[in-house]
């Protein structure tokens, strides 16, 4: 099966040149910065190294507490920090690091998986989440270099995805040193699929940072606005959110929504589709000030979803009302935001099934579920014994997850 896995990558980049084009066009990829993806860098690295890698921007956000500590251990003398997408570099790039370097996360293809270990060195690999790359972990694998899975994660989808090809399955995840799973339904799945060495530390999502403090700028944006604030929206999410705007705001006529789309390539087309339903819109990135007409907010810059968060009560958390999985809903909540999402949250059951328990949260059908928890819930402010429980729970979450990675430093 690997060497048909091979076959695949090899296509791939033959066929890389006019992909990678079509991408940088579109805004998915870096133009300064794609090659990295092929190996290729501007710097040259003598230094062994701690390797984390993360998909994107949650990934990268729920292991940044880690680095940081790590960043302060005397043994360590260099982190390596991959990714694969532009949103994700945009907010590490923001990040003041001592001993941290960001590159991106190269092609699967073995030539290069190995062209990426003897560059970089690293004395552990922890993967976050569900990053299962095979070509990058049979390579590991034969350098005897440690495999971590941090955070893991393994639905009831992807485990019957990898159950298509057992054999194949069954090699990759052996060659796992060690999986720290976020939950018992990805513990179940990752011993079945071959890892031996499982233990649940928690899901890394429940620690947050401290507050971020509300800025001038953002305090003038608002003025006495009411917020309704929608997180990580995806394609066909904001025409729902629209309507509900629309309708709200003959009850509350100094309603702003906020929209923080998923991916901010996208900002165009949802003020095209915004405006097209006659709604005075105004991207964050225009730095044009906002009206008392103004009616949607796009948040259209990276690394600053949780300002917004801080100046709401009502969130609404997107990759829901489709059949995406859901988002992480857990940094809103950490801005005392009541959580309203919709029924395609699978990714985060164990989650917004703790935010219903909490009685914080509410999952919608339609755009009347909506506009009516728009009216009652947008002065809504939960309680410090809410916030405090879940800060519990995320500070021994992170102290489990240092213990077990501590062991291979």
């Amino acid at each position: 099966m690997f060497f048909f896995y091979e076959i695949l990558a090899i296509t791939f980049l033959l066929f890389s040149p006019i992909i990678f084009a079509v991408r940088i066009i579109i805004g998915k990829e870096d133009f300064n910065r794609f090659l990295e993806k092929f190996c290729i860098y501007k710097k040259y690295n003598k230094n062994q190294t701690i390797w984390f890698h993360g998909a994107s921007v949650g990934e990268i956000m729920s292991i940044l507490p880690i680095i940081k500590i790590l960043e302060k251990n005397n043994k360590v003398q260099k982190i390596l920090l991959t990714s694969t997408t532009t949103s994700s570099a945009s907010v590490v790039k923001k990040i003041k690091f001592r001993k941290t370097e960001h590159v991106y996360f190269p092609i699967d293809e073995n030539y290069l998986t190995n062209k990426f270990l003897e560059f970089w060195k690293p004395k552990v690999a922890i993967f976050i989440d569900s990053e299962i790359w095979p070509n990058m972990i049979k390579n590991l694998k034969r350098k005897d270099i440690p495999i971590v899975l941090i955070n893991g994660r393994i639905t009831s989808k992807s485990y019957k995805r990898w159950l298509r090809f057992p054999n194949f399955a069954k090699k990759i995840f052996s060659s796992i040193t060690l999986a720290l799973p976020q939950n018992k339904e990805s513990k179940l799945y990752l011993s079945k699929l071959g890892v031996k060495n499982i233990k649940i530390a928690g899901n890394l999502k429940y620690f947050g940072e401290k507050k971020t403090k509300v800025n001038s700028d953002v305090k003038k944006i608002i003025r006495d606005r009411k917020i309704f604030c929608c997180a990580s929206t995806h394609d066909n999410e904001e025409d729902l959110i629209s309507e509900a705007h629309k309708k709200v705001k003959k009850s509350i006529n100094n309603l702003l929504t906020v929209i923080i789309p998923r991916h901010v390539y996208r900002t165009d087309r949802i003020v095209r589709l915004l405006e097209s339903k006659q709604l005075n819109v105004i991207t964050r990135s225009s730095r044009n000030k906002i009206s008392k007409s103004t009616d949607v907010y796009i948040a259209d810059t990276y690394g600053e979803a949780r300002k917004f968060y801080e100046i709401s009560n009502l969130c609404f958390v997107g990759g829901s009302l489709i059949n995406h999985g859901g988002q992480n809903p857990l940094e809103p909540v950490r801005g005392k935001n009541y959580i309203i999402f919709g029924p395609f949250v699978h990714n985060f059951k164990e989650v917004y099934d703790l935010l219903l328990n909490l009685k914080i949260a509410s999952k919608v059908k339609s755009l009347n579920n909506v506009c009516e928890l728009i009216k009652k819930k947008i002065n809504y402010n939960h309680s410090r014994k809410i916030l405090k429980k879940i800060d519990e729970m995320g500070k021994r979450v992170l102290k489990n997850n240092i213990y077990e990675i501590d062991k291979f430093i």
